[in-house]
């Protein structure tokens, strides 16, 4: 999951302007929440001349407190911050994207691809174009590319773009929301036939120019709202929109809508409260969870024991607004039971269990006054692997907490997430072969309950202007997916992941030697290397065709041969984008 931003200014003439960078990087923080692993802009001057600044990190590292956005000049740009996928998190795959021909394009994706190893042997065997990262992004920019380069044309117009992207809808398959720049021409953005991923579009006035508009894409309507724009509107599932520099935009359904099933894990986790995603109210939404998931409360554990529950605590942040509602439906006092440290990421994120079990104790403290003696119910927005719940029942006993249930505002998470969401490979999921009362058992409390997912279904449905009837992507609770995929992809899915689990956890063990923590199991991991089994398993190569360490492999020379025979590449800690002069590695300047 991603955050992207598209952005045309009204005024055109000012040659010197950074404006359009100014607000994109004041997005960025308003859609920071959407992605912590990198971020970027790309922003097009005056005689289609192409200037960015990306690399990994959140942005405030990236732009150097904002500093950067005066080396990006222009009256048009893109934005975009990056979620961990399972792919790898390599400074070359911070976005936007570029490719010079045809037209010069940049390029800013939130989604995933499902058929992301068949585009690649098309742009290998047929279009001979050349991937140079693992990202499906680069994948999806360089199909656009090439249908773009059919048309043989010197320029372009709005109907050889519509044209281009319908021919790369026909190829593409997955979720997705793009956001796209054509050097000296303006931007597009487009959303898949289904509608997983968002995208919005708003105007303003140009505060430079009288009479002139300015033209904002975003994932989430925060973004705009902020920022002055109104006017906000859904780009719809297979439309498209193109903003030609000093024209107004040009809307058209390139494919047919196959559905409007927008990704539910918007509404339970991810979007900010304050954002309206398909015309519904995150905020709102959340309040429904509470609301449903309290009556089921009612239901499944009896008026008698949830009359002993003292005090409803959320597990801040996400669920706060849905444990305040179903505080307010049982009549059982709320209270913010633990403190959020705001400056931690997100645990389920993190390489490692035990990474992520330190994390917990370093996002959240509890207030003992809050759970000493008393019976608490816990709600969370949802439950994963079970580490973060886990610890978090261990600190609320620690605290001196006589009972602990612990509610969930969605159901049980059995599956994989594919349209850009690595949650976890299905073996970790705590909910994998396991019930609530197992679950339960598992994260030592005394009782764990999901809402249903028709209630949760239900709990978005009843805010969509479509009607109860809305549908949404729930394949992560269920399953079935809104999308054909195959077994094959999931079994690619688990390679790709292990493959960047295996490099996290050899970073992780030469962190702890570096230190002086390291075991025997991290010591054999830096000399033998890992390997990553059909379940996408890592575990270490000693012993590995009997040659190790013991064997003499002291530097790891066998390891690193076998690794280039097999991948034809050496491997490597970290890469740059090699498109574009990029500001983010430049040394400081004096100014800073």
């Amino acid at each position: 999951m991603c955050g992207i931003l598209g952005l045309i200014l009204g005024d055109i003439d000012d040659p010197t302007s950074t404006t359009a960078a100014a607000d994109l990087h004041d997005a960025l923080y308003y859609l920071q929440h959407r992605g912590q692993d990198a971020c970027g802009i790309a922003t097009c001057a005056s005689g289609g001349r192409i200037y960015q600044c990306k690399g990994n990190g959140m942005a405030a590292k990236v732009f150097h407190d904002g500093s950067r956005v005066q080396d990006l000049p222009g009256f048009m740009g893109l934005g975009h911050l990056r979620y961990p996928t399972a792919g790898s998190s390599a400074s070359a795959e911070a976005q936007p994207f570029y490719v010079n021909s045809p037209y010069g394009i940049t390029f800013a994706h939130n989604g995933n691809l499902i058929n992301a190893e068949d585009l690649r042997r098309y742009l290998d065997r047929e279009a001979h174009r050349h991937i140079n990262t693992d990202s499906d992004s680069e994948l999806m920019l360089n199909i656009f590319a090439n249908e773009l380069n059919e048309t043989g044309k010197a320029r372009v117009n709005s109907e050889d773009l519509f044209n281009s992207l319908e021919r790369m809808y026909g190829k593409c398959v997955g979720g997705w929301a793009c956001t796209a720049m054509l050097a000296g021409f303006g931007i597009l953005g487009f959303r898949d036939p289904y509608g997983i991923r968002p995208l919005v579009i708003g105007s303003r006035p140009s505060s430079t120019m009288h009479g002139a508009t300015d033209y904002m894409m975003a994932s989430e309507s925060v973004a705009l709202d902020q920022l002055g724009f109104k006017n906000i509107v859904d780009i719809l599932p297979g439309q498209a929109v193109i903003i030609r520099k000093g024209f107004a935009p040009e809307f058209r359904q390139v494919v047919p809508q196959i559905a409007y099933s927008p990704d539910i894990f918007e509404y339970v986790y991810f979007a900010r409260p304050d954002t309206i995603i398909d015309g519904i109210s995150v905020y709102q939404s959340r309040q429904n969870m509470g609301y449903k998931l309290a009556d089921t409360l009612v239901r499944t554990l009896g008026e008698d024991v949830v009359k002993e529950i003292d005090c409803v605590i959320p597990i801040p942040e996400t669920s706060n607004t849905s444990a305040a509602s179903l505080s307010e439906r049982l009549k059982i006092p709320f209270c913010q039971g633990f403190v959020r440290n705001r400056y931690v990421f997100r645990t389920f994120i993190m390489p490692g269990q035990g990474s992520r079990q330190k994390s917990v104790r370093r996002k959240l403290s509890a207030i003992p006054s809050e759970f000493k003696d008393k019976t608490v119910l816990l709600v969370d927005d949802s439950i994963v692997r079970g580490t973060t719940c886990r610890e978090i029942v261990s600190m609320a006993r620690e605290a001196g907490a006589k009972k602990v249930i612990l509610a969930s505002c969605s159901p049980p998470i059995t599956h994989a997430h594919i349209y850009g969401i690595d949650l976890a490979s299905s073996q970790e999921l705590v909910a994998h072969n396991r019930d609530r009362l197992m679950i339960a058992r598992h994260i030592g409390a005394e009782e764990v309950i999901y809402q249903s997912l028709e209630d949760l279904k239900a709990a978005c449905a009843e805010l969509s202007p479509r009607g109860p009837t809305q549908e949404f992507e729930v394949g992560v609770f269920c399953g079935k997916y809104v999308t054909p995929v195959s077994d094959e992809y999931f079994q690619h899915l688990e390679k790709i992941r292990g493959e960047n689990k295996k490099a996290k956890i050899v970073e992780a063990a030469k962190a702890l030697l570096l230190t002086g923590h390291a075991g025997e199991k991290e010591i054999n991991l830096i000399k033998d290397g890992a390997t990553v089994d059909e379940n996408g398993q890592v575990a270490s190569e000693t012993n590995r065709n009997g040659y190790s360490a013991a064997n003499g492999d002291l530097n790891g020379h066998m390891r690193r041969k076998r690794e280039r025979e097999s991948s034809g590449t050496p491997p490597v800690r970290d890469r740059h984008d090699i498109s574009l002069h990029n500001y983010a590695t430049e040394p400081p300047r004096g100014y800073e």
